[in-house]
């Protein structure tokens, strides 16, 4: 089969992703790295800062701005760990809950339109081979 490489098409794909996203976080005045803890802190238990950063790929001192927006917004707690008063425990507040999930509801709509291009079979295909390759 003649193609481009995977990274080109992969390429091609993220910016079409981003066009899809960029103003839904616009309009919830949440930036990227902000949406991507919310979302992280959604799927799994609290988390220290630490693994919180490792987990989303971010630079931990460089999320501290975006933990002390979130913070202030009151979509998420940030604690002293009782077993070590030097780590911070994270968790997603009902408002932090509230609009992480409207935001991926919005997202996850422009995703089905892109989707709606190819055949249903081929769309749950298509996600599925995202979500195992994006595991490895």
């Amino acid at each position: 089969m003649n193609r481009a490489d995977l990274a080109v098409l992969a390429l091609r794909l993220s910016r079409r992703l981003l066009a899809i996203e960029e103003p839904i976080l616009t309009r919830h005045d949440m930036p990227m790295w902000s949406y991507a803890v919310l979302t992280a802190l959604r799927e799994g238990p609290t988390r220290t800062q630490a693994a919180l950063a490792a987990a989303i790929g971010a630079d931990k001192t460089r999320l501290i701005p975006n933990l002390d927006d979130l913070q202030k917004r009151g979509l998420i707690d940030r604690e002293p760990d009782p077993a070590d008063r030097r780590v911070r425990l994270l968790a997603l507040t009902p408002a932090g809950r509230q609009t992480q999930q409207a935001i991926q509801s919005e997202i996850h709509a422009g995703e089905e339109e892109l989707l709606s291009a190819l055949p249903p079979d081929d769309r749950e295909a298509f996600v599925r081979a995202l979500m195992a390759l994006s595991q490895r």
